[in-house]
């Protein structure tokens, strides 16, 4: 076992990153690819394998806090918010600069670089530009055309693909013991995304959220069901928002007011709770920011869905044979296949990516997917 073995039907990648262990390292990588790739699986196992004096065993107690995150020679950078300022990059790239406590490197592993506003990005690439001499960037972005050309000419860019369904299934089967048959049906419901099929098939609210979204094109056929389907989207992309921020949102502030000493009594207290009192301000500001960025994403993925089962109808109508992500709804998709035209099945597709284009330039979600589902209704 080596810490690269989750990492499914990714085996050219692993091959350049094991030989760039001892023959080829560079200060700065980019890992790229689609949601559901493994970019930061990908990017975290070469953290673990940097780390480890024996190259990434999985085993040891090195890569067990690579694992959680909480290794001494690695920092872990998660946006929490829409966005990553240029002060958070500052800061950061001041914490980068020392040198390691144990280990050869001190390693950045920074998800979701292409949340960095243009002042942050120009920060991040001063760091990249003139590097501390044991520092290694990993930068996580979907593409690299998501970051700016200088930060990534100067990074060795790692391309990863969407495994196949049969991989991602064997891995489900495999590692959670998963009946093979269930395996397969959410790798190729979740499109090959492995964090997302383990949860179709583990986790029923899941599942249930996916359901909904697939009734979407059978409700749609008039303006008083489409406008409902579309309440019924938002309000469950809110509901798991509200969700996930609220398991996060109170340890939080717990932690910052015990850090603070809330409840002490003694010399310098009432300054301590004037200071937690911006404190907390700031946290909570980087809390709303993040239940937005959860609600955002949640949407995404249910127009993911959408958009992926209206491509399954077009596969129907055209008579390709191809492996269909929602063929455990083959009933339906011919249904809507037999009633429509390619044509009309093409346009619809094309609304639902204008939704996710209106999403992320903060048109009002429900005004959006309105829009959307309404003309769902048209032929």
């Amino acid at each position: 076992m080596t810490v690269f073995d989750e990492l499914a039907g990714q085996d050219a990648v692993v091959a350049q990153l094991q030989g760039a262990l001892d023959h080829a390292m560079t200060h700065a990588w980019l890992f790229t690819g689609p949601p559901g790739s493994g970019r930061s699986v990908a990017a975290r196992a070469f953290a673990a394998a940097l780390l480890c004096q024996y190259g990434g065993c999985g085993e040891c107690s090195s890569c067990r806090h690579v694992r959680a995150g909480t290794h001494a020679d690695l920092l872990l950078v998660r946006p929490a918010g829409l966005s990553y300022g240029v002060k958070q990059t500052r800061d950061l790239v001041l914490r980068a600069a020392g040198a390691p406590s144990g280990g050869r490197w001190h390693v950045v592993l920074f998800e979701d670089a292409d949340r960095c506003t243009e002042a942050a990005a120009n920060a991040l690439l001063k760091a990249i530009e003139e590097p501390a001499p044991r520092t290694v960037w990993l930068l996580c972005s979907p593409s690299a055309e998501d970051l700016v050309t200088t930060i990534r000419s100067r990074c060795r860019v790692m391309t990863l693909r969407v495994p196949p369904s049969e991989t991602v299934a064997s891995l489900l089967v495999s590692r959670d013991g998963i009946d093979p048959e269930r395996a397969l049906a959410a790798a190729r419901a979740a499109q090959g995304h492995v964090g997302r099929a383990r949860r179709l098939v583990l986790d029923p609210a899941a599942a249930a959220r996916r359901e909904a979204v697939l009734r979407v094109p059978v409700q749609s056929t008039s303006l008083g069901p489409a406008l409902a389907a579309a309440a019924a989207l938002v309000k469950t992309a809110e509901d798991e928002a509200k969700t996930v921020t609220e398991q996060l949102d109170e340890p939080e502030r717990e932690a910052m007011r015990q850090a603070f000493g809330e409840g002490a009594t003694g010399k310098g207290v009432a300054k301590a709770m004037r200071g937690m009192a911006g404190a907390m301000k700031d946290l909570e500001d980087r809390q709303k920011s993040r239940a937005t960025r959860v609600k955002r994403d949640t949407l995404d993925g249910a127009l993911l869905d959408l958009a992926a089962y209206y491509r399954d109808v077009l596969m129907v109508q055209l008579g390709v044979d191809i492996e269909l992500a929602n063929g455990d709804h083959v009933a339906d998709l011919r249904r809507l296949a037999s009633a429509g035209t390619p044509e009309a099945t093409l346009r619809r597709i094309q609304a639902v990516m204008k939704c996710r284009e209106r999403l992320t330039l903060n048109v009002a979600p429900l005004l959006a997917v309105e829009e959307l589902t309404v003309s769902l209704t048209q032929g």
